[in-house]
């Protein structure tokens, strides 16, 4: 009977994560989310299995998270087999503008940054620290850090992927984090990696729908350097065939692997799209 922790489940990538999770009768997908209620009635008009069960669970909030680690204990007597962080926030002042660009509001830029680590790094610390003791007792025993090709200095650097800063270093961060996790844990058959979901269709990858100016230019920038960088890219993938890929990946991932405290795409390597 596996058991599955995921964070931001009321939409996107989370939703997907426990929709595909719960089809499987014997696993209990339990899915974390702001605003409980919403979600609730959400898994049960679109999903409608009665093993999928929805918590309470904000990244910038540390009670919520000791308490949906204390109800997710109850319902799987002490254990937990797989911790997916998938929750982060994308500042919607710096989603598509440079780091200079905000400089023209020094405050704004500060809060955009702090808002970041604070969900980002901060907020998955916590969460990763307060599911531990379940996860040292499970089975599976694997933490998964949904990432992204934004964090790369590489591409960041080949393509100029100059926009969303903030996100993009708090990301980077957090892929370190997952390093020193498994350079402390790894010797416990724990696996902690950095999985990247590509470019999905989650929000405005293709859909200009709303921005001008500098926004627009920042879209614009992004996309033809995701076409320079992999020919073959057609768009952004809807969210079933990323969550379908990332557990590709996650199964085949171990510790005895090598594959402790990695940092891949949703392909299982550095090919980012």
């Amino acid at each position: 009977m596996p058991s599955y922790v995921v964070t931001g489940a009321s939409r996107g990538l989370g939703f997907e994560f426990i929709r595909q999770l719960s089809a499987d009768p014997a696993a209990i997908v339990i899915g974390l989310a702001r605003d409980k209620a919403a979600t609730e009635k959400k898994v049960a008009a679109e999903i409608g299995r009665s093993n999928i069960h929805i918590f309470h669970g904000d990244l910038v909030d540390y009670e919520s998270l000791k308490k949906a680690a204390e109800d997710t204990s109850k319902i799987t007597g002490g254990r937990l087999d797989y911790l997916i962080a998938n929750g982060a926030l994308v500042g919607s002042m710096s989603a598509y503008r440079s780091l200079s660009d905000l400089g023209d509001d020094h405050k704004a830029l500060e809060d955009d940054l702090l808002a970041a680590y604070k969900a980002n790094v901060i907020g998955n610390i916590n969460l990763i620290n307060v599911f531990l003791p379940l996860i040292r007792k499970g089975d599976v025993k694997k933490v998964v850090l949904i990432t992204s090709g934004h964090a790369d200095l590489e591409l960041v650097r080949d393509i100029k992927l100059y926009m969303a800063g903030p996100y993009a270093m708090s990301k980077a961060a957090m892929n370190l984090a997952i390093a020193k996790y498994h350079s402390e844990l790894g010797s416990e058959g724990i696996l902690f990696m950095s999985i990247s979901p590509g470019a999905v269709q989650t929000s405005g990858y293709t859909d200009p729908t709303g921005l001008s100016g500098k926004d627009k230019a920042g879209l614009d920038a992004m996309v033809s350097g995701f076409a320079k960088y992999a020919p073959h890219w057609k768009g952004a993938i809807m969210p079933d065939e990323s969550v379908k890929l990332i557990f590709e990946v996650i199964n085949k991932s171990s510790v005895e692997g090598g594959d402790g405290g990695s940092f891949v795409s949703h392909y299982g390597n550095k090919q980012w799209l």
